[in-house]
């Protein structure tokens, strides 16, 4: 309805409306009044009323519409407002490093996701809800342990020892602690910078990338009151778990390993049937369908002079393995402050507290629950005959058991591996404006973080293989506390002049670490009740300690950025750091970078094409560094430690232990990109590419040296490493009007080769590969599988290895052609055997919008990695020491029964099947390419609320739905591990799988309300 009355010119009156969509009320749009903060947002039928004068312009906003300006005009005081879907986001201000810029003028590879398209999918970090989102950018998740796992990679950057992890900021603050701490309900904006010009404001810490995180503040002219719920339940899938072989089938198989040699046959596996319905699923009975929730609460406000958002939140996860979990409280209150008009203020605080509990799940054969597991013999009872957990299984050694088995469950279950941590995440800032477009930023941010492990192992439990039970009961103890801050002092000058927009910045900083870790480790304890330190009659002296670890950082940088009509872009940018951890020779690093973009369809040439509607070209080139190499590594370090004897005294003493390197310097990266934006049928289609090279020098590594130096290595920079790649990122809307579909899809291929390494060293070693000059990082190293030497011809006319090689036993390639199989030595038959990075990733968004329904579908997926089958040397081992894969079972048995043909004859013993098990070799590497559904969410908004909320939405979730792959040595084809379960196998060996703690399927209901 209209309403009209007199407005004069500068006289207020309040001024009501209604805002629309094709004849559909927007609540909760943003209605400002141009150049102020005074402001109101639509109630649920889409009015709003507001205090305005004839002669203001009213703003009107909402995320994926076009924001409207609407000018107020003398005697009419009802405005009926329609806005238009948005098909474009080039207006969107985009988070860039120390500043932000308007997304159409960004000359730099940048990618940026909104909090508002991360909503509703149950995890607990954040890294978990950008997989499959963004170009360039490979995020796996390496186990499902609650809270943990999660490998972030950007344009496949890697280091030999220097880490490969991106920078990550959190409100302007570089952090030192893990992200997994913060509350994703917490972020408003991610921005990834993934080329030089982007991220060499970072300098010596960007050379794998920075990840900005913006965390939420109140929207102009609103009070908001979010309450996001969701609660629901895990469940590892059947499908895609390791098949392993049951109670019968494995008694099967010991019988016949037994008639294949001409052996007796055990009695308690001559009659396999016996065993039928007896099964003992070791894993299965790890496993346990296990509650997830989360409660977050926010409270946002902008309005006057003071800008403030509180977010509390409370999220709980059990592990689907028993006894394991994660919960996390945390608390963020972000404060802006309008002194006056040319004074700003502002305080963020950001306390949390994580507990941690993962009974050793994760690991080697003897070291992870899981692997032990796995392996354990099915006929062995999981309980006794009174449903109780048994404490200890072993048969009698005649039957091939050579190992003891303690009872896995109960481990789990026993066994204490703890940490708590508490947080604390403050950055604060005064800003002074002391003439127009003139601002001083003076910045004081700190980090603190206190952790306490403890592990308890009783005398009833262990995640050791072999160790009878009871068993020697110990503890650990540890505590770190580490403080990390950070004052920087920035001046921003920018302006506009006709058509000449320009921004200068330059600023100076200072960052400070410090990590003090206390270790005490105690064993043999008169009561499993008791595990203090005071009740130990052993201290472990190997175990005890205590450690400082510090760092400092000085830097100045620099940024000009110019464009002329929005249309040519250039930006150039400088940073200088000295950091504590190179050589005094060598403290500092200058890292530059430059970039230039062409608007094309600004253009007389391409104004009004019905077709294009967005083109602009970049290119950029710059130089990061990476000092991720510890500290004191240019120092001669001291043990002092080390006892000496004179005559029959022993005295302390100290030991020089490794050499110094004042010379140690930065690993740098410089690297060069190219890329263009697209638009098409006004913005409806848009499609962006990246083509990027990289050449990563000075590579930090401890170097061998004869070890007639009294040493083993020496750290120093090496070598150099080339990368490149293309990076493809298309946005579209297929329907708008009712049925709105949007769809984002990308793809990226990265590629890299190792140009270069030490003087006189052309290949380093990882545990199961090799880094060599020439080849790609970090290939799979060992012996060709050819299948299995058929019959006594094939034996007889084929090399083999000489007084091990017989019929059915593996037949491996004779790489060198001298005619044997050897593996080391001088005549090595090893060569490369497979790639543990693909050859391409990619992923999916859908989301869907019909009337108050809403529904999104996020996949993504990589093709041609392969993965190491490392627990194959235990679950293939042809011995029948311990349980087998099922495929096992259709092994080589005899020329005319040779089976599928991946493993080979048990007869002949260790001499025989030593070679399969023990020597690294292609029957291990398999394809491991997958897609995965990572998210499917299924959302309904309520129109018909009561006055007190302004709306409501109610959402179904599931994570993990599906995973395609046809990897069949595990249930996470994503995986990645170091033998002793801690981390993801590093750069020089990734790609191992040890069967780790699965990734459930998780199930989540879900309300957003807001008040």
């Amino acid at each position: 309805m209209f309403c009209t009355s007199l407005l004069s010119f500068g006289q207020a009156q309040t001024v009501t409306g209604v805002v629309t969509s094709e004849g559909e009320p927007v609540p909760g749009a943003l209605v400002l009044i141009k150049g102020t903060q005074k402001g109101t947002v639509t109630d649920i039928d889409g009015t709003f009323s507001i205090d305005a004068t004839a002669g203001n312009v009213l703003v009107v906003s909402f995320v994926g519409y076009t924001t409207k300006e609407v000018p107020v005009v003398g005697g009419q005081t009802t405005y009926n407002i329609s806005l238009s879907l948005s098909t474009s986001d080039l207006s969107e201000v985009v988070v860039v490093g120390y500043g932000s810029q308007i997304k159409k003028e960004v000359t730099g590879a940048i990618q940026s996701i909104g909090g508002a398209q991360l909503r509703d999918m149950p995890v607990s970090t954040i890294a978990q809800k950008l997989q499959g989102r963004l170009a360039g950018v490979q995020i796996n998740q390496t186990t499902g342990q609650p809270g943990r796992g999660m490998q972030v990679r950007i344009r496949g950057q890697l280091s030999v020892s220097g880490g490969s992890e991106p920078l990550y900021v959190v409100d302007g603050f570089p952090i030192t602690g893990d992200i997994n701490s913060i509350n994703p309900d917490e972020i408003d904006d991610i921005s990834v910078l993934k080329d030089a010009a982007s991220t060499s404001l970072y300098g010596s810490r960007a050379a794998n990338g920075v990840v900005l995180i913006t965390t939420k503040k109140g929207k102009a002219g609103q009070t908001n009151v979010n309450l996001n719920v969701f609660t629901g339940f895990q469940k590892v899938p059947m499908r895609g778990r390791l098949e392993m072989m049951n109670a019968e089938e494995f008694a099967q198989f010991k019988k016949e390993y037994y008639e294949d040699a001409g052996q007796t046959v055990p009695q308690v596996f001559s009659d396999p049937s016996i065993y039928r319905g007896q099964n003992n699923d070791w894993y299965d009975a790890l496993l346990q369908t296990a509650p997830i929730s989360s409660y977050n609460l926010t409270l946002t406000s902008n309005k006057e002079r003071v800008n403030t958002s509180a977010v509390v939140g409370v999220f709980d996860q059990k592990g689907v393995v028993v006894n394991t979990d994660f919960k996390r409280f945390s608390l963020r209150l972000n404060t802006d402050y309008q002194l006056s008009d040319k004074v700003n203020i502002g305080v963020n605080v950001a306390p949390n507290y994580v507990f941690d509990n993962t009974p050793r799940s994760d690991g080697d054969r003897g070291t992870g629950i899981i692997f032990n597991a796995l392996h354990t013999w099915p006929v062995m009872p999981i309980r006794d005959e009174n449903g109780e957990l048994t404490l200890f299984n072993r048969f009698p050694a005649e039957t091939g058991n050579i190992f003891a088995y303690p009872n896995w469950v109960r481990s789990a279950q026993e066994l204490t591996n703890e940490t708590t941590r508490l947080n604390l995440l403050t950055t604060s800032y005064v800003e002074w404006k002391p003439i127009k477009n003139l601002s001083f930023r003076s910045t004081f941010n700190v980090e603190l973080n206190n952790s306490r492990f403890f592990f308890s192992n009783p005398s009833t439990a262990t995640s050791a293989i072999n160790v009878a039970i009871p068993t020697v009961a110990s503890s650990i103890r540890e505590t770190n506390n580490n403080m990390s801050w950070l004052n920087e002092n920035i001046a921003t000058y920018r302006n506009t002049i006709g058509d000449h927009n320009f921004e200068m910045l330059a600023g100076f900083s200072n960052q400070r670490f410090r990590l003090d870790i206390y270790r005490v480790q105690s064993d043999t304890y008169a009561d499993d009740r008791i595990l203090t330190t005071q009740a130990a009659v052993n201290i472990n002296r190997g175990g005890t300690f205590n450690n400082v670890q510090e760092w400092s950082l000085t830097s100045v940088f620099s940024r000009f950025t110019y464009s002329y009509k929005g249309k040519y872009l250039f930006t150039a940018s400088a940073r200088g750091d000295g950091s504590s951890r190179f050589g005094s020779n060598n403290r500092w690093g200058i890292f530059p970078s430059t970039s230039v973009g062409w608007v094309l369809s600004d253009e007389e040439f391409l104004k009004g094409n019905s077709t294009i509607s967005f083109a602009k070209i970049r290119s950029s080139y710059g130089i990061t560094g990476n000092n991720n190499i510890g500290n004191y590594t240019q120092y001669a370090l001291v043990n002092n430690t080390v006892n000496v004897a004179f005559g029959n005294t022993l005295t302390p003493g100290a030991a020089v232990t490794s050499l110094d390197n004042p010379n140690l310097g930065w690993e740098t990266t410089a690297q060069m990109d190219v890329g263009f934006d697209l638009g098409f049928l006004d913005d409806r289609i848009s499609f962006g590419y990246d083509y990027f090279v990289k050449n990563t020098t000075n590579l930090l590594y401890a170097v061998q040296i004869p070890q007639e130096s009294g040493f083993t290595n020496f750290n120093d920079n090496i070598g150099e490493i080339k990368f490149w790649g293309h990076e493809f990122q298309i946005n579209a809307v297929p329907t708008t009007g009712a049925f709105r579909w949007t769809v984002n899809a990308n793809l990226s291929f990265n590629r890299n080769r190792v140009l270069e390494l030490a003087d006189g060293i052309d290949r380093v070693y990882g545990s199961f590969h090799i880094t060599q000059v020439g080849k790609p990082f970090a290939q799979f190293y060992g012996l060709k599988k050819l299948g299995n030497y058929a019959n006594a011809e094939d034996l007889a006319n084929s090399p083999k290895i000489p007084g091990r090689s017989t019929v059915g036993s593996i037949k491996l390639e004779d790489f060198n052609g001298d005619g044997v199989i050897t593996f080391g030595g001088d005549r090595d038959d090893r060569q490369i055997i497979g790639n543990p990075f693909p050859d391409f990733t990619y992923g999916i968004t859908n989301n869907f919008n019909w009337k108050n329904w809403d529904m999104s579908i996020v996949g993504s997926g990589s093709h041609g990695q392969d993965l190491y089958m490392r627990h194959l040397y235990s679950l293939a081992n042809l011995d029948g020491v311990f349980n087998m894969v099922r495929k096992a079972k259709d092994r080589f048995r005899s020329p005319d029964n040779p089976g599928e043909g991946i493993f080979g004859t048990t007869v002949g013993g260790g001499n025989v099947t030593g070679i399969e098990r023990d020597w690294p070799n292609s029957n291990f590497v398999w394809d491991a390419s997958f897609f995965t559904i990572r998210n499917i969410t299924l959302g309904y908004t309520f129109t018909k609320l009561p006055k007190a909320i302004r709306s409501a939405r109610l959402y179904a979730s599931a994570q993990n739905v599906l995973v395609f792959t046809n990897y069949w040595g595990g249930q996470n084809p994503e995986v990645s591990m170091q033998g002793n379960g801690q981390g993801d196998g590093g750069n020089l060996s990734p790609g191992v799988d040890l069967g780790p703690y699965p990734v459930p399927r998780t199930i989540t209901f879900g309300a957003n309300i807001n008040f």
